[in-house]
């Protein structure tokens, strides 16, 4: 049975969704189920506010249910959203009790699991994950954005660090996306909470600016917008017409564009005239009455009727001059396409009462995003790389571009005439030799404006050029270009190797990968791929690499080097790890109270610091070395430098003792070996955190043949904490040898 308090939250959404979606499209049974079925799962969780976890998959409903209305199926999934990543239930759980279509959209929505403790690396698989999942189900996308809303909107709560970082996310990823799904509304308030956390002198500033002019700005748009409305009651309009201010991120960037003051910015401000009507052309009626009142600046005219955004928005815009010499924007556009403005895809599929994506362009831009992954194998692309495609894709800024015969091309501001090859066609873009933009001959690298004509030259003989990666701005242009030099460069690695297997052949040599590695290395190439590429470029290069193969002396020469610098390798990978650890070491271990020996006479308010060199902690024999600018060194008792000083300057040693009530967090680290197999780290870990309940700072891993080597940095208690740690750590099985970095 629900408590009163939960009846009302389960009524208010059903309600909600009721109004939005209407009544006969909504299973009050399935949003009730999935409400309670969240409300149990997470009954023992609570969040960082200290309120029930329930509220937020709860606000994230809600915001979907008012916001972005789709099905109650999306609002179900929303309710459940957090369960599989923060709950014992799981996926199957899901499908068992909502079906298929529920389990799949939670399941997209779901992060991605991992023992990386590399947060970036995390994001990257999981927006990998988000955007997959996508393609197949918008819907898991608008959870998303809904959750990342209501995580904004109670930000507060979260640690400095948590918040810039969830803000930087939100505006490289989140909020361009809400506006290639035409989610505006949406889109500025994610922008503008991530702004306020990102800079908030900025913020204050443009907000206390609003604030302070709202009454003088009400005042003027009122007096601005009565004519027009005299205008449109006259010619029997049925329509909506109001006024506001820009939202904060927005008039930022204009700020910083135009590098003014707000002074000398007037088009901070907006006049919408949404009309109740379903015939577009009364749009530029309207744009008429009111370029018969005010003055329309032509530069700034936009007929996004005619041609529509890449997310569908529809609209005219115009800035006109105002009889006080004020530039104000006004919006002109339909009841309709007011609510696609606003609402995205979400409006798209309420006016066409089904659920399937049918606006072509979002169509084709799923598809892109859908094929860019699947190729990036074939383009050799990094996960890292994959990701700054994609942001490639969320762009804003649109210019369109006519071909000779006049079909439309809508590319990102900054495209140049191979961008708009590519757009054409990959094989287009593979021969283009020149273009012609309004009739003139261009250089390549020129940037396209809005309302240009290009006309692509091209040669049967023509092959891309290394240059155009570095001034072609579209993913498609980007990925083709660099498929295109990948296969160029495997071709040439390819008969590379062939030419070099056929030399060997002739010289009757024989020999394995790693000698020939330690052959070319010593001649500079960097690896076999770019030995057998050179080759593959010039053949004759192989001959060198032959005369070093039968020469047994140099061979011998190479092998001797080549052990000496593996040996110095080695011993620079451990000294560099030893190096983090005494750094880090040095700097956590501040305040520590210590006593001197017989009397026990605090030496706190004294200087004095731990030695790098030793890393001494609680438990440790300890000595002091009074210095002459840094006060008291402390060290261990058998560390090789106090050893010589004592010896030196034996007036300047101390006796230390740690104090009996000594505390405080201590970093100790422990160098492993052991069997590389998969798992083994995390089962140490796991071991540790499960024994120990240790926070472990850091993993420092190098894997050697079937062997590992690294430095485990654990923070620690005292000395007893640390040798039971390392203890723990040589039994475990696969464990050769654990012993305390000194």
């Amino acid at each position: 049975m629900l408590s009163n308090f939960y009846k009302k939250k389960l009524d208010e959404l059903i309600g909600s969704a009721r109004i939005s979606l209407s009544a006969k499209r909504v299973n009050d049974k399935l949003i009730s189920n999935a409400f309670r079925f969240a409300l149990d799962a997470h009954k023992n969780d609570k969040r960082e506010s200290g309120e029930p976890y329930f509220t937020h998959p709860y606000e994230v409903a809600l915001i979907l249910a008012k916001e972005i209305p789709i099905d109650d199926t999306t609002i179900a999934a929303a309710l459940l959203h957090d369960v599989v990543e923060d709950t014992m239930f799981t996926i199957k759980d899901i499908k068992a009790e909502f079906g298929d279509t529920v389990a799949e959209i939670v399941d997209g929505a779901t992060q991605i699991e991992g023992l990386t403790e590399n947060y970036e690396l995390k994001q990257i698989e999981s927006y990998k994950k988000m955007l997959l999942s996508m393609t197949s189900d918008l819907r898991v996308m608008l959870i998303k954005f809904a959750d990342r809303l209501h995580n904004l909107r109670t930000l507060e709560f979260l640690s400095s660090a948590r918040q810039l970082r969830m803000a930087q996310e939100t505006l490289d990823i989140y909020a361009p996306l809400a506006h290639r799904f035409g989610l505006s509304i949406l889109k500025s308030e994610l922008e503008d909470l991530s702004f306020k956390y990102l800079n908030r002198k900025e913020y204050d500033r443009i907000a206390a600016h609003i604030k302070e002019k709202k009454r003088e700005r009400e005042r003027f748009l009122k007096k601005f917008i009565e004519p027009i409305k005299a205008d449109l009651d006259k010619e029997n309009f049925k329509y909506e017409i109001y006024s506001r201010a820009k939202h904060i991120y927005s008039i930022y960037q204009k700020l910083l564009k135009r590098e003014k003051g707000f002074e000398e910015i007037y088009d901070l401000l907006a006049v919408r005239v949404i009309l109740d009507t379903t015939n577009k052309y009364d749009c530029y009626l309207v744009y008429g009455i009111v370029s018969q009142i005010y003055v329309p600046i032509p530069e700034r005219f936009r007929n996004f009727i005619s041609v529509p955004k890449q997310n569908g928005y529809q609209s005219i815009h115009t800035t006109v001059m105002s009889k006080e010499g004020h530039r104000v924007e006004v919006q002109i556009r339909t009841k309709e396409m007011h609510e696609i403005a606003e609402k995205g895809v979400a409006a798209h599929w309420k006016y066409k009462e089904n659920f399937n994506i049918n606006d072509r362009k979002i169509e084709e831009w799923m598809k892109n995003i859908r094929e860019t992954f699947e190729n990036a194998a074939k383009d050799e692309l990094t996960t890292g790389q994959l990701i700054e495609n994609f942001k490639l894709e969320l762009f804003q800024n649109e210019i369109y571009c006519f071909t000779p015969k006049g079909d439309l091309k809508i590319l990102p501001s900054g495209a140049t005439p191979v961008d708009f090859a590519f757009e054409i066609h990959t094989e287009v873009g593979m021969r283009c030799i020149g273009a012609k933009v309004n009739g003139k001959i261009v250089p390549l690298d020129t940037r396209l404006k809005s309302g240009n004509q290009v006309e692509i030259i091209t040669s049967k003989t023509q092959k891309p050029k290394r240059d155009w990666e570095k001034f072609v701005v579209t993913p498609k242009a980007r990925s083709d270009i660099k498929r295109y030099f990948n296969s160029e460069r495997r071709k040439l690695i390819a008969d590379g190797r062939e030419h070099f297997e056929k030399k060997l052949k002739k010289h009757k040599l024989h020999v394995n990968e790693d000698s020939l590695l330690k052959v070319v290395q010593r001649i500079k190439y960097r690896d076999l791929q770019k030995f057998y590429f050179e080759i593959g470029a010039e053949p004759e290069k192989a001959d060198e690499v032959i005369e070093f193969l039968t020469d047994k002396t140099k061979l011998q020469q190479i092998e001797a080097a080549s052990m000496e610098e593996s040996a110095a390798a080695a011993e620079a990978r451990e000294q560099e790890s030893v190096d983090r650890f005494r750094k880090e070491t040095h700097d956590t271990t501040k305040d520590i109270t210590i006593g001197t020996n017989g009397s026990k006479t605090s030496i706190q308010g004294i200087k004095y610091s731990y030695a790098k060199c030793c890393n001494p902690i609680p438990g440790d024999d300890v000595i002091g070395y009074v210095t002459q600018t840094e006060g008291i060194k402390i060290h261990r008792k058998n560390c090789n430098n106090i050893i010589n000083l004592y010896l030196l300057e034996p007036d300047r040693i101390i006796e230390i003792n740690w104090s009996e009530t000594q505390g405080g967090e201590f970093m100790g680290g422990i160098k492993i070996i052991g069997e590389d197999k998969p798992g083994i780290l995390n089962d140490v870990t796991e071991t540790l955190s499960r024994n120990f309940k240790l926070n472990i700072k850091s993993v420092n891993i190098l894997t050697k043949g079937s062997m590992f080597e690294g430095t485990l940095i654990v923070v620690v208690e005292n000395l007893s904490q640390l040798n039971a740690v390392i203890e723990k750590i040589n039994a475990h099985e696969g464990i050769f040898s654990a012993a305390r970095v000194n």
